[in-house]
């Protein structure tokens, strides 16, 4: 799934220092996760009267089961030197994966966006995001609160990689003695609370900055680990790092083989939290149920719904949340010609919903050739055109497909039983599929799988529109719970 592509946003939204200088000036980070240095990162800032660049970059080595990567982030927010938003440009490496993206925002708060991924290129127009902060924006906004103990504020912070504004809440504490690489250095602490798109999840951080309202060490707890950004020089910043394997981040330990899964009409899944805040509110859907146990416990039980027959396409109701799913996004293109070529192949005759999301649903299967987990995050589209990509890229084709025949449908998010997956046995894998609205329910479709079907092994989490952003709710609950119990029920 597309999880170091959401840690890579996550960290470029706090590592913005305020540096108050007109001339160009780079602070380095190196970048621990459980006290394992796995990157760094940079900041630079360069003045002059006309405008303000302020280039955020961040470079993290990972691996995902045998495969080690290096991710390479780099945003460039351009302002004029009062903060009103000019411009932005992003650039993702991952592997073979090279993906641009530059914006202009006009006079009229219109942004035109051009991204370049696989060879391709797509243009669009988007509205600016009311009261949407860039770099030099919030710096000044930083500079304006200052450091007093018991200063609030909130802000909207622009992602330029996600097009899309997070509301921050900024909290200003007490004057600490804080470990600085071995220096003990009296720091401020500021806390930042960022409310996740699509869910009730938050992901809370902990900045100490200096005097100069430069941060010195930044905490992250995130997916059942401790992310930290600590000030360092470029040396240190660049010295190589220690490979971590973020797979066992995603991997949730079965409580037992579970043999008779593939037969099971329904399983009932025991989840716990591992601290003592509760969970958050689980999904409900059409194919699951959640109830909260008188000990804290969410029990979910999942129950495949199936797809009715008989039930023609276009869909022409008027269910407010089905019309939602037929429509294209910078994601989920199904009205590009490609998506709709492989479409009507994939459909050929069908006139049955049902007929035509599976036939889809096993199109997809057998298209993407190249199934491996060095693509980010690639849109329908692009992988289309690259015919590669891990669950996210099947699920997205996929869900465009159903679209552009006029089948509404969305991402799902949330975990999958594999009895063997490498050298784990028996767990549940982080995973993405596509729910199909077909005769008023939504109806499970998984490209990934050799059935071809959702069963009882899929635990969904979170549903969304095919952007990045779907992905943040599992990232904000990722290694707070344990799966403590299975009832299947044959």
């Amino acid at each position: 799934m597309n999880f170091h592509r959401c840690l890579c946003l996550i960290l470029l939204l706090w590592i913005a220092p305020a540096i108050a200088t007109a001339e160009e000036q780079t602070v380095y980070f190196a970048v621990f996760a459980d006290g394992q240095k796995i990157g760094h990162a940079s900041f630079t800032r360069m003045a002059n009267e006309n405008q303000v660049r302020t280039t955020e970059t961040m470079e993290l080595t990972i691996a995902r089961g045998d495969m080690a990567m290096t991710i390479r982030q780099n945003e460039t927010s351009i302002e004029t030197p009062q903060g009103k938003p000019l411009g932005f440009e992003t650039r993702e490496e991952l592997g073979a994966m090279v993906k641009t993206t530059k914006g202009t925002v006009g006079p009229d708060g219109k942004v035109q966006v051009v991204t370049e991924n696989f060879g391709q290129e797509q243009s669009q127009t988007l509205d600016w995001p009311e009261g949407a902060l860039m770099s030099e924006a919030m710096r000044l906004l930083q500079q304006e609160k200052g450091l007093k103990k018991g200063t609030q504020y909130r802000l909207n912070a622009f992602a330029p990689s996600l097009l899309q504004a997070l509301p921050i809440h900024v909290i200003v504490g007490d004057r600490k003695e804080v470990d600085v690489l071995g220096r003990i250095i009296t720091l401020t602490e500021v806390t930042g609370s960022m409310t996740m798109p699509g869910g009730p999840g938050q992901i809370v951080t902990t900045s100490y900055l200096d005097d100069e309202l430069i941060p010195q060490r930044t905490i992250i707890p995130i997916m059942g680990m401790t992310l930290e950004l600590v000030a360092c020089d470029k040396a240190f910043a660049l010295s190589p790092d220690d490979i971590v394997d973020f797979l066992d981040k995603v991997i949730l330990p079965s409580p037992a083989p579970l043999e008779g899964i593939v037969s099971a009409r329904s399983a009932t899944y025991v989840l716990r939290s591992k601290d003592d805040k509760p969970l958050e509110d689980w999904l409900s859907t059409d194919s699951q149920t959640v109830e909260v146990a008188k000990d804290g416990a969410i029990l979910v039980t999942v129950n495949p719904t199936q797809a009715p027959a008989g039930v023609r396409f276009p869909y022409s109701g008027s269910d407010a949340e089905a019309l939602k799913a037929l429509q294209p996004n910078r994601y989920v293109q199904s009205e590009h010609k490609s998506v709709t070529a492989l479409a009507r192949q994939a459909v050929g005759n069908a006139t049955d919903a049902a007929e035509a999301a599976r036939r889809i649903e096993t199109f997809v299967g057998e298209y993407i050739t190249e199934k491996n987990l060095s693509v980010g995050y690639a849109t329908a589209v692009e992988v289309a055109a690259s015919r590669q990509g891990d669950c996210s890229e099947h699920a997205v084709l996929t869900a465009a497909m159903c679209r552009a025949v006029g089948i509404p449908a969305r991402m799902v998010t949330g975990y999958l039983y594999v009895p063997e997956w490498g050298h784990y046995q028996h767990v549940f894998g982080g995973h993405a599929w596509t729910e199909a609205y077909i005769g008023g329910k939504w109806i499970g479709l998984d490209a990934t799988g050799d059935s071809r079907s959702v069963g009882v092994g899929h635990l969904a989490e979170s549903v969304g529109n095919g952007e990045p952003v779907d992905f943040f709710h599992m990232v904000t609950t990722m290694g707070r719970f344990n799966i403590a119990e299975v009832r299947l029920k044959q």
